[in-house]
């Protein structure tokens, strides 16, 4: 990708290296204040306990760090990650004017290891995602590492598609489409009609990514020979079917919550080859 002149965003913070955990930072004397209040107060301990540590998450994750507010990632692959998120913004502003509407941003959280957010504390594990309840995208970028390694799906195109994936959902969410199909999944007779509505979900995030990579390339040519294919590989190599696969040695359709591999590069390649959010239509 030709990145060397695209802005980085506003609107990242960088909590890697910092310390997130439940009860970190309580030591013994807190765990006794923790038993002197519950003494006095009648009060169970344990709940106590995890309202303490819920307010000492609360305030890790709003607390600047030392000096004030964090600086731009300095390192080469949050700069990456910055500059495509700028990118995704510029796209989706534009998007979003054309039709009357405003964006609104979203933030991208880089963390390591775990993090809190208005989802639930999450860990690397649990992969990148985004959290409607603070508008947020939260990746641990060794996920690249583990992309790479694991599934074969290499390239900075390919990692951008992440981000972009994850936007697009901020995209939905913007568009009232997020709510939409949380209230159907309610109402959803059985789990398998339930998942349903998650691939669908999932495969217009993939579909929104290709919308942004067409702007990208049209307004900013962002775009350099084989990032299409890198793309085209990431989206096949994180689909249910093949992944379910590799760590069980079997399919279950039913249980799929994102997409085959075969939907996933379809609906990538036909935001990359429309441009228009209309044309993602998978719910």
């Amino acid at each position: 990708m030709r990145l060397d002149d695209q802005r980085e965003s506003d609107n990242v913070e960088d909590r890697r290296g910092r310390r997130f955990g439940p009860g970190a930072g309580i030591g013994c004397g807190g765990l006794l204040l923790v038993l002197a209040i519950s003494l006095l107060t009648g009060r169970d301990p344990a709940q106590l306990l995890q309202l303490l540590q819920g307010v000492q998450q609360q305030q890790q994750e709003t607390a600047p760090g030392p000096g004030g507010p964090a600086a731009p990632p300095a390192d080469q692959l949050g700069t990456f990650a910055s500059k495509v998120l700028g990118s995704t913004e510029d796209v989706w502003g534009k998007v979003f004017r054309q039709a009357g509407k405003q964006y609104q941003d979203p933030r991208l959280v880089l963390f390591s290891g775990s993090t809190p957010s208005a989802c639930g504390f999450s860990s690397a594990a649990t992969g990148p995602f985004y959290c409607p309840g603070d508008r947020r995208v939260y990746i641990d970028l060794s996920f690249f590492n583990e992309m790479s390694r694991k599934l074969g799906a290499t390239g900075d195109f390919a990692q951008a598609y992440v981000i972009a994936h994850e936007v697009g959902h901020h995209v939905q969410e913007q568009l009232g489409i997020s709510d939409q199909v949380t209230a159907a999944q309610r109402h959803a007779r059985s789990e398998g009609e339930a998942n349903r509505y998650s691939v669908g979900l999932e495969l217009q995030a993939d579909c929104f990514a290709g919308v942004w990579a067409y702007h990208a390339q049209k307004d900013a040519h962002l775009l350099e020979p084989g990032d299409v294919e890198e793309g085209l590989n990431a989206a096949a190599a994180i689909g249910d079917d093949r992944l379910q696969k590799m760590s069980q040695g079997y399919v279950q359709p039913e249980s799929f919550t994102h997409g085959s591999s075969s939907q996933r590069v379809q609906w990538l390649r036909k935001g990359m080859e429309t441009g228009d959010p209309n044309a993602c239509k998978t719910l």
